[in-house]
């Protein structure tokens, strides 16, 4: 079998309506920007998951695992593989006492939800991050204080292979953007949360001055992948790049964010090169004016300019 006959097989393995062809990856990330993938497959559990992969392993077919594509950077050319997107139909959430169970695709906005309609206390810092669960416990995604590893009792993974562990969170090697699942391969399934009860009316205080201050504070009118940089030791990302007078600096369509520079976002037609662009330079002043490395949280996937750069 050659070619993008694979697609075939995953077709039998999950069902045609579970695939899409040449689907264009601007529909499923929050930058809206992206050319098409040769095929994007939905699962809806660790049985098809693992059929997938294997079929991947014997015809040789790269692949990358989609959640909310809340964090990602699609190029104009597209990807050449398969995405495994867990987002759609795995996403299931329960809450028994203080503990939450969710699976893999749960937007994390759902999730801080649920909590507070349980009157779980705890969750609030992630109630306005518009990834999923897969993607923050492998990043150790936070926000205003809060993060990951503060809530996880244990995470369900899938290897490479299709074994499938549970790995306690002493195990994970949370730190800042980091966890052992990201340098392991792993695909998270689910996680287990411990939260505390709380009094609803602080929980929703809470949840909305969180809220509040995201609305005064970041573009969220705009399309975008969040925070563009990570936090360097010693300094604020949006300083830095503010301070080297690059508030509103644009590429093509892709924008320093005048309301708060950390952020880069599509001003309506930027392209990925746009973006790649300016994040490229704006590492390059940053580098130049304070001698700092300034590092991404957008991953990229693609390729990307002339020179064939790939992320």
């Amino acid at each position: 079998m050659s070619g993008l006959d694979y697609i075939n097989r995953i077709i039998a393995a999950v069902g045609e309506k579970k695939v899409l062809r040449n689907e264009e990856m601007s529909r499923h990330t929050t930058f809206r920007i992206g050319g098409p993938a040769d095929c994007l497959v939905q699962p809806e559990n660790a049985e098809e998951l693992r059929e997938i992969l294997r079929i991947c392993r014997e015809e040789d077919v790269p692949y990358f695992i989609l959640g909310n594509g809340s964090n990602l950077l699609v190029s104009d050319s597209g990807y050449r593989g398969l995405i495994i997107q867990l987002f759609r139909n795995m996403s299931g959430i329960e809450i028994d006492g203080d503990i939450i169970t969710a699976q893999t695709g749960s937007l994390l906005t759902q999730i801080a939800s649920a909590a507070a309609g349980a009157e779980l206390t705890g969750f609030e810092f992630a109630s306005g991050i518009p990834g999923t669960l897969g993607g923050a416990c492998v990043m150790n995604a936070g926000a205003y204080g809060g993060e990951m590893k503060d809530v996880l009792v244990s995470v369900t993974a899938m290897d490479r292979e299709g074994r499938i562990c549970t790995i306690d969170r002493d195990d994970l090697d949370l730190g800042y953007r980091h966890s052992a699942l990201m340098d392991g391969g792993y695909i998270v399934l689910s996680a287990k949360m411990k939260l505390s009860h709380g009094e609803p009316e602080q929980i929703k205080m809470l949840m909305d001055d969180l809220r509040q201050r995201r609305t005064s504070k970041q573009p969220l009118d705009l399309p975008s992948a969040g925070s563009t940089f990570k936090r360097p030791t010693g300094y604020f990302a949006g300083k830095l790049i503010q301070d080297a007078g690059l508030r509103g600096y644009s590429v093509g369509g892709a924008q320093v964010s005048e309301k708060h520079c950390g952020f880069v976002v599509n001003t309506g037609e930027a392209t990925a090169g746009d973006v790649f662009r300016l994040i490229r330079h704006v590492q390059a002043e940053i580098k130049k004016d304070f001698g700092v490395d300034l590092q991404t949280e957008v991953r990229f996937l693609g390729e990307f300019d002339s020179e064939g750069d790939r992320a």
